[in-house]
């Protein structure tokens, strides 16, 4: 026989579906960010590459020590399609996140499993951030035909760093208090973060001290895939390890801020 939730008659396997439909129609309602994403992110390319032109630049691989000498319309395209990925993926999920708080406190009252929860928001954010991320690869195309290993290395980078801002973005929706915050720490976090990455315009951009920041490992596993034929894995990893990290922290304060004050039965 099924298992039900003693406080709301649900079997308890039905509340996994339940929970992952609102997660995802809370993070793809935003009629903004779906703006932004179909015509801002093939307009900033476009205003990216025309700023670039094809400038030879010197580009650094941390895995091997080599210097790359590349088109700098290339790796602005790169660090185009970081950016923008920072931007609307922490917006989605943060705007989302924050509306659907009080929610998702009714929900645990009611007697959802907070497990359940945190694993359908999860879901939802790997969903939005591989839909997003992909759209972004392809918009790619229109500036830059890398070849499929290529462009295959920079749609993985783009998904690494898409989960990363939509973990940065659950976790500041669970916990700033205004909007305007958790924007503001969104987009410029976001492009500090890219535009280090960036030798053009940028002396820092081969320094060491860059590995501290989130697109350091997308950005070397993207450029190495799609301008040095090197597939480093590590550096996928290292990007995928601060999307955990965010992940994690918001995780932990949305279970506290969720958490059911009723007496166990």
């Amino acid at each position: 026989m099924p298992q039900f939730d003693v406080f709301t008659d649900r079997p308890l396997f039905g509340q996994f579906p339940t929970a992952l439909r609102f997660s995802v129609r809370e993070q793809s309602r935003n009629r903004l960010a779906a703006l932004l994403l179909v015509l801002f992110v093939p307009a900033w390319y476009l205003l990216m590459t025309s700023i670039a032109g094809h400038k030879a630049l010197d580009f650094k691989l941390y895995a091997t020590g080599e210097m790359l000498h590349v088109d700098g319309k290339h790796i602005t395209l790169i660090t185009a399609g970081l950016n923008s990925l920072t931007m609307i993926s922490g917006f989605v999920v943060f705007d989302a996140v924050r509306k659907a708080l009080a929610f998702d406190k009714r929900l645990a009252f009611a007697g959802y499993r907070q497990s359940t929860l945190i694993g359908a928001k999860m879901l939802a954010i790997a969903i939005v951030a591989g839909t997003i991320a992909l759209y972004t690869a392809l918009a790619l195309l229109l500036y830059w035909r890398p070849g499929f290993t290529g462009w295959a290395t920079i749609l993985a980078g783009f998904l690494a760093m898409t989960l990363t801002y939509g973990s940065l973005g659950l976790f500041l929706g669970v916990l700033v208090k205004n909007d305007l915050e958790g924007f503001f720490l969104i987009i410029m976090g976001g492009l500090t973060d890219t535009f280090l990455q960036n030798p053009l315009g940028n002396p820092a951009a081969n320094k060491p001290v860059l590995q501290y920041f989130p697109s350091f490992g997308p950005m070397q596993f993207s450029a190495g895939g799609a301008l040095g034929d090197t597939v480093l894995w590590r550096y996928l990893g290292l990007g995928l390890a601060w999307a955990a990290f965010f992940a994690v922290v918001g995780l932990a304060v949305f279970h506290f801020r969720t958490r059911s004050r009723r007496p166990t039965r």
